[in-house]
């Protein structure tokens, strides 16, 4: 089949809706995949055993499972017990949950980084533990942390095709339904491929920035 410019500026409006709706799931998923990864980790790291246990067990198996399953169950199987959830929603849930349990390890690998001599120091200027975290132990752990973060989130934005599967009008389901309607898969498929590309090598370039600015702290 040979290539239309035509049909890409007819549809160009459409995909690049779908690369909105991407990168707005990504950026949610990306927040709540990190605010959860870090409430995993200090769980895990909880005197209260069952706590920890648990918490450890449910992150093992969200790890251990497909994220597309995980999507199907939140936006097919939920509603079967009243909760009813808006596609997008639904999506940012899913990314948002399965990436926390990573980064979990991310934070949990950068916490036990941090020197025990900083928990001593805190300790000796009698600080209490919100203080520890906040102005000590987490202001340290963090930096050294944001390559890999950086890089499950762009891993992240990889996978959002998936959420074709739950009806999320994202640009991978947008390109599907153009090529669909027009029976025409050339173009609509090669523009998903390039607006992936040029995003994730943006990400890339962003993050070795984040790398030398952020990826190193003085002890």
């Amino acid at each position: 089949m040979d290539w239309d410019w035509s049909f890409v500026r007819e549809i160009l409006p459409t995909l690049i809706q779908g690369v909105r709706i991407t990168i707005l799931a990504t950026l949610l998923g990306s927040v709540l995949a990190a605010i959860l990864g870090l409430a995993i980790a200090l769980a895990r790291r909880s005197p209260n055993k069952g706590l920890s246990r648990t918490i450890g067990f449910l992150a093992e198996f969200i790890r251990g499972t497909p994220l597309l399953v995980q999507l199907y169950f939140i936006f097919y199987v939920l509603p079967d017990i009243g909760i009813l959830l808006p596609p997008l929603v639904a999506g940012v849930i899913g990314l948002g949950l399965h990436y926390g349990t990573y980064t979990a390890e991310v934070y949990r690998a950068g916490i036990d980084n941090v020197p025990s001599g900083q928990w001593e120091a805190a300790k000796a200027c009698n600080l209490n533990a919100r203080q520890t975290w906040t102005h000590v132990i987490l202001p340290q752990a963090i930096p050294p942390m944001i390559p890999a973060l950086a890089n499950y989130f762009i891993a992240m934005f990889k996978e959002t095709p998936l959420l074709s599967a739950i009806t999320v009008l994202e640009l991978m389901n947008q390109a599907k339904s153009v090529a669909n309607s027009y029976y025409r898969y050339v173009e609509p498929m090669t523009l998903v491929g390039a607006f992936f590309l040029v995003i994730s090598l943006s990400s890339v370039v962003l993050l070795r920035w984040l790398e030398r600015r952020y990826g190193k702290i003085e002890r």
